[in-house]
């Protein structure tokens, strides 16, 4: 099957899924989640919450906005509150906001449920951190992540569905991973990124296009930092406001005493970041990332002087790339029908009922549903 990867870009809509809604969401997500539970088994379940096309449809198929913000929030929370770990093999950690912050503690517990090493528990962390830390600083799109869902199943495998709000244009972006997609965590990791609202500008380290700039970035941050002040703004001043100046008297041109070649400043502080970095002496681009304090500016600065010097240009192309079924809470494309939505549950509840207890005939019947619709 061909990877499809991408960003979805989402608008911000206010308000609440209505407790009516969310309480049918979360038990069509249970019933959608153990069918595919029952006909694959979890592995397969990451593999389409990860794929931001699957993930949309899930989302209007238990009736929220089509194109909204809290597509991710809300599914994400219907998901939470649906999936059981010691019945399904799932956990779903993270959230919105401050729950988010409690993605570590969610992966330990999970770790209890599951018997899962130490060893892996922290790899698990350390998987959930990074992502992060790399849509928030290696693609710098103007979206700031302020949701992170981290799914893990019993065996380990992970996925990760995260979003980041953009202040300007009120939209919002997701963000997918996939343990068995990720390679490399700096190169081209996630498994999908979508949308209708692309960037014209965005810096994206994570390109391959971008494994030079990646390679010189390191390379620089080794070889002491100190040279690399010259590139930025002097924010010293030449003269006092106060200061009568010659060209008070004479018309003339004076250029500037510093010519920054990047139209960017790194403050002293920041500096003494590069320079911690430098006296670590990071292997590689992922060690680079993970050091404390190498954010957003620091990545952007090695990135612009790559190029700059030596001719190891980043990517600089947005990485992104777009679902009815019972309607929408915002009445579009037509609003929920109540009572298909709540025969939708009780079809899926029997027929799984029915497959548990080795009967099944309407479970294959459903199959079978789907084969005459599509004809």
């Amino acid at each position: 099957m061909q990877s499809r990867k991408g960003v979805v870009n989402l608008p911000l809509h206010g308000g609440h899924a209505p407790k009516w809604l969310f309480h049918r969401m979360v038990k069509l997500t249970r019933g959608i989640t153990e069918t595919l539970l029952y006909e694959y088994d979890s592995s397969e379940f990451l593999r389409r919450v990860s794929d931001p096309y699957w993930f949309q449809a899930l989302s209007c198929v238990i009736g929220f906005d089509w194109h909204s913000s809290g597509t991710t929030t809300t599914t994400c929370g219907a998901m939470k509150m649906a999936i059981n770990p010691e019945e399904h093999g799932i956990m779903v950690a993270g959230g919105k906001g401050r729950a988010s912050r409690k993605t570590p503690s969610d992966i330990e517990n999970a770790g209890d449920i599951f018997s899962l090493s130490p060893r892996k528990v922290d790899e698990l962390v350390y998987s959930s951190r990074l992502s992060a830390k790399i849509d928030n600083s290696c693609i710098q799109d103007g979206y700031q992540l302020y949701h992170h869902s981290f799914l893990l199943d019993e065996k380990g495998d992970w996925a990760v569905i995260q979003q980041g709000m953009n202040s300007e244009n009120k939209y919002a972006r997701r963000y997918h991973w996939l343990a068995d997609d990720v390679d490399e965590y700096v190169k081209e990791p996630h498994r999908g990124i979508c949308c209708d609202k692309k960037e014209s500008k965005s810096l994206d380290m994570t390109a391959a296009d971008s494994e030079d700039s990646r390679n010189t970035s390191v390379d620089l941050l080794c070889d002491n930092p100190e040279h690399l002040r010259k590139y930025f703004k002097d924010k010293t001043p030449i003269l006092s406001e106060n200061q009568t100046r010659l060209d008070d008297y004479v018309t003339e041109f004076e250029m500037p005493r510093h010519h920054p070649v990047l139209d960017m400043d790194l403050s002293d502080r920041e500096f003494e970041v590069l320079k911690r970095a430098y006296e670590l002496q990071p292997r590689n681009y992922e060690e680079l990332l993970e050091m404390e304090g190498m954010g957003p500016k620091k990545i952007r600065a090695l990135a612009l002087i790559s190029d700059l010097v030596y001719g190891s240009p980043a990517s600089w192309k947005d990485p992104v790339k777009y679902s009815f079924t019972h309607g929408g809470k915002d009445g579009y494309p037509y609003p929920v029908d109540r009572e298909v939505y709540d025969h939708s549950i009780q079809t899926l509840k029997v027929a799984l009922e029915g497959a548990k207890l080795e009967r099944k005939e309407k479970y294959q019947a459903i199959k079978r549903l789907e084969g005459l619709i599509n004809e």
